[in-house]
């Protein structure tokens, strides 16, 4: 297994390989062109290669298990052949496409539902110990925007975490990284107020992860599209840094990449 350097904060560039994401569904449906974006995204500068097999926006309809795995499978065997180096994170909540994945080549699992949807998960990642994304969502993608109800929404969350990792850490497992989990389950004012409160989540002492890129946190207050919502992603990033972030999953690795180095110069006149 490919031993991974953690020299954050990183740079994580999103795959998605599904007919219907709310930003790029369809696009990267081909061989050559998921190849394509690859290159692309790694020349960029990416760190991290985030491949989703199936939607996990508002309202998306379930996925079986054989057509996420028919999905996923063919372009990770081709990335891994023409990109051998490149670290690759699995977007998938299934623990036997964990499972099938790292086989593979894949290096990080990236579970939307921190083992919520598969109770299996928490022991397949704690036998493969590979790194482990664990994002805080209330209720499942078909659901989440529905309601979402929170006494207190930071504090709920951080104790949600808090049970998850003991659990993790009783399977003599640690190699854990959290995602608040932006637009999974909360309204549009409690997303400013976890953007606001992000260095709370540090206390964990794990990497956070935030996926902030082009959301509808992000447009629907500026009445724009997603592809309009290039300028706004970049200052969230920009907050995101300030209050802790470790790791950024982004759409367009260019701009993420150049507002970390404007970070870096920051913190370097800092020190």
């Amino acid at each position: 297994m490919k031993e991974l350097q953690y020299n954050f904060p990183q740079i994580m560039g999103i795959l998605n390989v599904t007919p219907d994401s709310f930003f790029d569904g369809n696009r990267y449906r081909t061989e050559q062109a998921v190849l394509n974006r690859v290159s692309q995204m790694l020349s960029e500068g990416a760190d991290i290669i985030d491949i989703g097999a199936f939607s996990s926006r508002p309202g998306a309809d379930f996925v079986s298990y054989k057509e996420e795995l028919k999905r996923l499978m063919p372009f990770l065997k081709q990335i891994k052949k023409h990109f051998p180096q490149a670290v690759l994170s699995i977007d998938t909540y299934r623990h036997q496409i964990a499972q099938e994945a790292i086989a593979e080549g894949a290096h990080i699992i990236n579970d939307i539902s921190a083992g919520n949807l598969d109770p299996m998960m928490f022991e397949t990642v704690a036998q493969l110990q590979v790194p482990y994304i664990m994002m805080h969502m209330q209720g499942q993608p078909k659901n989440m925007q529905l309601n979402p109800q929170y006494n207190q929404v930071i504090t709920d969350i951080l104790t949600f975490f808090e049970e998850k990792i003991a659990e993790l850490n009783r399977l003599d497992f640690n190699q854990i990284i959290i995602d608040p989990g932006f637009g999974f389950g909360k309204t549009l004012e409690q997303n400013y107020e976890i953007l606001q409160h992000l260095n709370r989540f540090n206390q964990l002492d794990y990497p956070v992860l935030v996926g902030l890129s082009r959301k509808s946190m992000l447009y629907k207050p500026l009445h724009i599209k997603p592809e309009e919502a290039l300028n706004a992603t970049t200052v969230v990033h920009t907050i995101a840094l300030l209050n802790g972030a470790k790791i950024l999953r982004v759409h367009d690795v260019k701009q993420a990449v150049e507002t970390l180095k404007i970070m870096n110069l920051l913190h370097k006149k800092d020190d």
